[in-house]
């Protein structure tokens, strides 16, 4: 022992390397500066494994209601067939695979906050000391902003495209639409929708890292209300219903965005 009663050198120079191994291992601490890139390879593998295991778990307990889901997502839809046209199924196999990917989307759909909390750990140590108070909001808003534009789809759009498609049946012209592919049709909307529904979170998120401002999204309104009906028009059915419908709510979303970067930006502004 040194006259000051230290501890030996060599004890002092091995206790960093233990602290940082420590830090390493602690998957949650994604603002430790001192991280190695092993670590956070590391740090990834554990929080892909975690959200697989969330996939899972969501679809297991999705393919435990299955049944009540199916009816949820197919009988308003048979209800507006014209009379004598049913949902129907041609292939052995077709209704069974129908019920694993309404089972997989809504799996996906009740594991999203868990996977968007994963999402949100491995970028949070890039965004600042402050992400880690704004995880919870991204997560809600996230997962609520996506919702309404699922239930905009379900509720809403698809009916008046499923009448669309229907509205072709004529006395020699039987509309007999199999599941898989109406199926696959509704879940392209609910998702685009779902997307769609995003605009003010991003524009949240661009505004707080000074990427784009409230100005800049009001001289771009007129590219913006042109998008827009490009989308419905791409996202919809070809009748102007449909497209008007998807149409309005982005222009409104883009509304709420300019309102965001004003806010959000010029807080940043007057911090800086």
């Amino acid at each position: 022992m040194s006259p000051s009663g230290s501890e030996p050198p060599e004890i002092v120079r091995d206790r960093p390397s233990v602290r940082v191994s420590n830090r390493a291992h602690d998957w949650a601490d994604d603002d430790a500066p001192g991280l190695s890139l092993l670590a956070r390879l590391d740090d990834l593998r554990r929080r892909l494994v975690r959200m697989a295991l969330a996939l899972v778990a969501g679809f297991l307990v999705a393919f435990a209601f299955i049944t009540p889901i199916v009816e949820f997502v197919l009988k308003p839809l048979d209800a507006v067939l014209p009379a004598g046209s049913h949902l129907i199924y041609t292939d052995p196999a077709e209704a069974f695979m129908l019920e694993l990917k309404v089972a997989a989307l809504v799996g996906a759909v009740v594991a999203s906050p868990y996977l968007l909390w994963q999402v949100w750990g491995l970028v949070a140590h890039r965004l600042g000391a402050h992400a880690r108070r704004m995880a919870v909001a991204f997560v809600f808003f996230t997962t609520l902003l996506f919702l309404l534009g699922a239930s905009f789809a379900h509720f809403l759009v698809f009916p008046w495209a499923w009448r669309f498609f229907a509205s072709y049946a004529t006395d020699y012209m039987q509309f007999l639409p199999r599941i898989a592919p109406t199926f696959s049709l509704y879940a392209k909307m609910v998702l685009a929708f779902g997307l769609v529904f995003q605009m003010p979170t991003v524009v949240f998120f661009l505004a707080r890292a000074g990427l784009i401002t409230h100005h800049t999204l009001i001289r771009q309104a007129r590219i913006a209300t042109l998008l827009a009906f490009i989308v419905g028009a791409i996202l919809t059915p070809p009748d102007a219903v449909s497209q008007v419908l998807l149409a309005v709510p982005i222009l409104g979303l883009y509304g709420v965005s300019i309102g965001i970067a004003w806010v959000f930006g010029r807080r940043r502004n007057q911090a800086d």
